[in-house]
């Protein structure tokens, strides 16, 4: 399991969570299932996984409960698994700190490949990815906007001489956006370039991450230009 990637997946369905977790462990990751939010919360705790695959509505602490616990004590990735594209529940589980959300029913390869986006986000790349990464990083240097401080090679942002916490998908939002201020990019580039997606994706997730960015780096930092998307103010 050392050398796995461990995936903690908490979904109440039997059947779901079983035919789930066997598809995953296939496709060589470690999985850890759990039936319901307080045991997932005690496997979270106890081993300390990768990446969480948690349903919404599951028993005793619901998923975004779960999430937003998960959060208040790490920032490993997180996927919410939601029954409907358009419930509640699935902005509910952004703003809780998800990265990311899949609905259900869904395709095995197309979860695999969320997955797997997501950890690339992270750093659980491959070696090419990690050298891509890592080459990026060296072009980098201190960036500043006002009051926002952002270093690009310690991964570290700070506003007003403060720390500012950021979850790597923040982090990765807000790089894109310092790396052409006073440029708009619409919703659809930033799915591409922070999410992964090569295919079309759901704008409420970028639309949450930027708005929980702008609680963290200030609200007038990120511009909204109506009908075409988001820029960083130079």
């Amino acid at each position: 399991m050392a050398d796995q990637t461990h995936v903690l997946f908490v979904e109440d369905d039997d059947v779901i969570r079983e035919a789930t977790q066997l598809a995953l462990e296939r496709d060589g990751f470690a999985v850890t299932a759990m039936p319901d939010g307080l045991s997932g919360l005690e496997a979270f705790r106890a081993n300390r996984p990768d990446i969480a695959l948690l349903d919404v509505m599951v028993p005793g602490l619901d998923g975004v409960s779960l999430c937003r616990r998960i959060r208040d004590e790490s920032t490993v990735p997180v996927i919410m698994l939601s029954a409907r594209a358009d419930s509640i529940d699935v902005v509910l589980g952004l703003e809780a700190g998800a990265d990311d959300y899949v609905t259900k029913p869904f395709d095995g390869a197309v979860l695999v490949a969320r997955i797997r986006a997501v950890l690339r986000r992270f750093g659980h790349a491959s070696g090419a990815d990690r050298a891509d990464e890592a080459e990026s990083a060296a072009t980098g240097g201190m960036l500043a906007f006002g009051d926002l401080e952002i270093d690009t090679e310690g991964m570290e942002v700070r506003r007003a001489g403060q720390p500012v916490a950021l979850t790597p998908t923040e982090m990765r939002l807000l790089l894109e956006f310092s790396s052409a201020p006073g440029t708009v990019l619409s919703r659809d580039k930033l799915l591409e370039r922070v999410w992964d997606y090569g295919w079309g994706g759901d704008t409420r997730v970028v639309d949450v991450h930027v708005q929980r960015l702008r609680q963290k780096i200030g609200q007038d930092r990120i511009e909204t230009v109506r009908g075409f998307g988001y820029k960083l103010k130079a």
